[in-house]
């Protein structure tokens, strides 16, 4: 073949391909007739059954091949990105749960550092086009403006999660200017939907109220969140991953706040291919309504405990995300009334309840 045509054929990586958002995004790029190479530990931080049902959709697909493999495994990765030589990389693999960081930190830092460090090394050695990887609101941290934006600080992380995340924005920027690396990161709302993670709230509160059992609300339910539904973030993926960002001279940030010349914008980056951008649900929600809508959805009222602010929760997220619908004509446009009616339904089919 010539040189064209391997560039043609060669496979998108997508990392945590067994995970919530992970498997969503290899079902759409195999649709859209991509050649995919899934990585994924398929640890037992939750449920592996969940896992394997997710990996079940697709992993029978022509154009997909699994890898299990822990993204800290040096060895492993870097043979993954020799053999394969990826075009483009997903990175969204990571140990979640912002709770559980605070238990085992050492696990984040192997997990969401050291295997980032190994995709960006993979990066590196294999001219990848894009990376496109996982970020958080949790970055926002102890940021009281609202709505979030991505030009300003997050230099005040509450949680150990949201440090990592804060770290392999940082990371990603150097090897972008130093490798020229194209890469964009996307901070994630509160993503849910069906296939989602057990350990999550509406998962929580779903298997409570099935069961006529308490659920936990946190600060008296009286915070607000911008949920995102997950096929709003998997077509933000989609679409940025065509995408790849350029430095940005001062005289191109049209329509982003102008900082001093000696300032950089911490979104963009005048010396490398890098972005960072939202991607949340601009409505953000009131928790009380939100478990209201669950309810009618599930034909049955919750039992609530009502719970002070857990330490590391913001009270508030609300998103901006105007950048990013300047950059791809796209922003997350599924309200919570049509995205827990279609996550209840796939529940009660799932657990065949």
């Amino acid at each position: 073949m010539n040189e064209r045509t391997n560039e043609r054929s060669r496979p998108i990586l997508v990392t945590g391909s067994a995970g919530f958002i992970g498997s969503h995004v290899t079902r759409r790029l195999l649709a859209n007739g991509e050649r995919v190479i899934g990585l994924d530990n398929l640890n037992e931080y939750y449920d592996p059954k969940l896992k394997a049902d997710r990996l079940r959709l697709f992993e029978d697909h022509t154009n997909y091949r699994h890898i299990t493999g822990d993204l800290a495994d040096r060895d492993l990765i870097e043979a993954l990105f020799d053999k394969h030589q990826p075009k483009k990389v997903v990175h969204l693999a990571a140990q979640a749960g912002v709770r559980y960081a605070a238990e085992n930190p050492h696990i984040y830092v192997s997990s969401n550092v050291t295997g980032t460090l190994h995709v960006l090394e993979g990066c590196r050695h294999t001219g990848v086009e894009h990376l496109v990887f996982a970020s958080t609101s949790s970055v926002y941290g102890a940021n009281t403006k609202m709505p979030f934006s991505e030009h300003d600080s997050t230099e005040h992380p509450l949680t150990l999660y949201a440090a990592t995340k804060k770290a392999n924005e940082m990371m990603a920027h150097s090897y972008a200017h130093l490798y020229d690396i194209p890469s964009t990161g996307l901070r994630f709302f509160t993503v849910y939907g069906p296939w989602g993670r057990p350990d999550m709230a509406l998962f929580l509160f779903t298997k409570a109220i099935m069961a006529g059992e308490p659920i936990k609300v946190f600060n008296h339910g009286k915070h607000r969140r911008s949920f995102t539904y997950i096929d709003d973030i998997v077509e933000g993926i989609v679409r940025i991953l065509d995408r790849p960002p350029k430095p940005v001279s001062i005289e191109l940030e049209a329509g982003t706040p102008k900082p001093e010349p000696h300032v950089p914008d911490p979104a963009t980056s005048r010396v490398a291919p890098y972005r960072i951008y939202n991607i949340g649900n601009e409505n953000s929600v009131e928790l009380m309504h939100y478990i209201e809508v669950l309810e009618n959805e599930l034909g049955k009222k919750a039992k609530m405990e009502m719970l002070p602010l857990q330490p590391g929760d913001v009270p508030d997220t609300e998103s901006d995300v105007t950048s990013l619908a300047e950059a791809i004509n796209y922003s997350p446009r599924v309200n919570v009334e049509e995205g827990l009616a279609k996550f209840v339904n796939w529940y009660l089919d799932y657990y065949k309840l």
